[in-house]
Parts: structure tokens; sequence; C-alpha cells
């Protein structure tokens, strides 16, 4: 198949172009490099032997969007653009919802707009916020969603499945597929691909292995006060790959329609649990200090993984103690991430 992969130079954009082509596939990349790298999409290139198809704008652009498409015909999109850090988003909202809402109509425009819309098939990029704050665990793909969301970027990812489950009820033949995934870490084996974000990471995983590093002086965990057994907030981590593999599952699905299907590993790991994990794979003391609890966080997150394994045949296979040994492979190799490329 011929997948759009919008954002396909990002973290987990990049890890499913890779392992589209690994399984026959043909992604198309398109990427603004707002917070991605080229070089991403070059190691995809190098490590598969393999020229990936590249274009650099702003999906938002559908005029330009339209244009490629009409060019290059798809037979699915893959969308990963969009910002991605829950606090960030509580300070900046309205940056999520222009770029993260405007960039899911902007595709379906441009898909509609190239005669791909009738049947044509979206992965959608979802998260597991759009539950909100759940009081029963794990939390199955049936649980009430859009409801006491505690963040903007959450809202944003809402708001893009209800437009998906809209156009799909305009359009019986298209198909919209939502991966709901939890807390993707970890990188490629080889070390040569991994996340990493501009500035400051926003997200757990790359901030300890910067701290690792000595990239980053400690780090911070917001709030120890939670009702959890060690006080910090409980998430369902899956390693990068297994999140990559899920895409690619979903292109296999028939029913036309809106699904969607929890990425997890359906166990809860705490702050302070990873941070140990980390320090038992490297070797290495993590320095750290309590901060107050972050605006938008909830207690715990946890998947209910049984309707991918049904339906997509999916399953995470990767531990956590394999996504930090990968994710501390990424980072020696690599300390300034694809910046000294």
């Amino acid at each position: 198949m011929r997948v759009l992969v919008t954002g396909g130079a990002g973290f987990i954009g990049s890890h499913t172009t890779l392992a589209l082509i690994e399984k026959g596939h043909v992604p198309v990349v398109v990427d603004d490099l707002s917070n991605s790298r080229r070089e991403a999409i070059a190691r995809v290139e190098r490590m598969t032997n393999t020229e990936v198809e590249f274009y650099e704008f702003d999906v938002c652009d559908t005029e330009r969007l339209t244009t490629l498409l009409r060019m290059s015909p798809i037979d699915a999109v893959m969308h990963f653009a969009g910002f991605k850090a829950v606090g960030e988003s509580v300070t900046e909202p309205l940056k999520y919802f222009r770029n993260n809402v405007a960039s899911i109509v902007s595709v379906l425009e441009a898909m509609d707009a190239a005669r791909q819309g009738q049947s044509a098939s979206l992965v959608f990029s979802s998260s597991a916020t759009v539950y909100g704050n759940q009081e029963e665990m794990p939390i199955h793909e049936s649980a009430l969603t859009g409801v006491g969301l505690t963040n903007p970027y959450g809202q944003t990812k809402h708001f893009c499945e209800e437009i998906l489950k809209s156009t799909t009820r305009s359009n019986p033949g298209f198909q919209a597929i939502a991966l709901r995934y939890f807390n993707p870490i970890g990188a490629h084996p080889s070390g040569e691909m991994g996340e990493d974000p501009e500035g400051i990471p926003n997200n757990l995983a790359p901030f300890i292995a910067q701290v690792t590093s000595g990239r980053l002086n400690k780090l911070t965990i917001f709030g120890d006060d939670y009702p959890t057994p060690d006080g910090t907030c409980v998430r369902d981590y899956i390693h990068v790959m297994d999140v990559a593999a899920g895409h690619v599952a979903a292109l296999s699905y028939q029913p036309r329609g809106f699904h969607a299907f929890n990425l997890g590993t359906g166990v809860g790991t705490s702050v302070r649990e990873l941070v140990a994990a980390y320090e038992s794979t490297t070797g290495k003391e993590i320095p750290s200090s309590v901060g107050p609890r972050r605006d938008g966080d909830i207690a715990v997150s946890f998947a209910d993984v049984t309707l991918a394994k049904e339906q997509l045949h999916w399953s995470a296979d990767r531990s956590i103690a394999e996504a930090c040994k990968d994710s501390w492979n990424w980072q020696k190799r690599n300390p300034q991430g694809y910046r000294e490329s």
C-alpha cells in the first residue's frame, strides 16, 4: 500500500515509517520539521536501503496537500502531525486548537478534493487523554470520552475523533481508525532512531534519558501525593516499536466506519518505578526532586488491550526494561539527538 504519513519525521511517525517499509508498504512522508528532524528520515532510508518520498510543508496547507495527493495517489493516510505536550497545551491552548484540529480538517478536505475520500482509510494518532479522569481501570474503548478532560491536548484529540466520526457517517465508504495510545517510550534497538524533542522535554522518558546522560541536571517529579502506591502518577508505558507495529496492523483492518483501539501494555507503572527501571538498566543514579503537581495531569491511566488483540491481532511484545535499554542506547549514541548529524 502507498501510505501518506503526516508528521512522519517525528518520534512515532519515523518509527512507523520504518515499520511500513519493513512490511513492504510505500510511505509518502509530509512533515514541516517544526518539532522533528529530516535526519530521522535519512536514517530510515539508510537502515532500509530505501529512498523515502518526502515533502517538507505544513499539512494545514490544504491546497498543497491536495496537489500532492492528486499527483501521488495513496491507499491510506496515517496522521501523526500535531503538537503533543500536555503541559504546554495548558499554557498555550490556542496553539494546540489551531494546529491539531485544523490539521485533521485539512487532511480530510485534501483527501476529499483529491477524490481519495470515497474509499480511502485514515489511521489517526489519538491518545488515551480522550478518556479524561476515569475511575475504573483498566480503561476500555467503551468508556465515555470527552467528559472531564483535564487539558487542551486531550480536548483536541477528542475533537478530532468527533470530526472523524462525522466524516464516516457522511461517507459510508470511508474508514477512520483512532489508535488511542497511552505513553510511548523507548527507541529503535539499533540506537539509530529515537525521541528528539526540541528544548527541554515535556515527556518523562526523554527527560530521564537526558538527565542520565548529563544533558540535564535533574528530574523534577511533578507531585508525590497522588492516590497511588508510591504517590506518583501511574501510566501505561509502551515501547514505540510496538506502537509502530500497531499502526501497520491497522492497515489490514477491513470494516468501514469509525473504530477506536487502545495501544498499551495493560500494565500501570508509576513515575518512581520508571525511574528505578532506568537506573537498573543504566547502572546510573538519576538525581531528582519533587515539585508541585502539573496542571492537567491525572493520577492513574492504563489500558484494556483486549479489543486490539481480538480485532487487530496486535499486542505489545516489549517490556519496560527493553524500552529503557533502547532509550539509553539511543541517548548514549546520540547525546544531542539528531543535531550532531
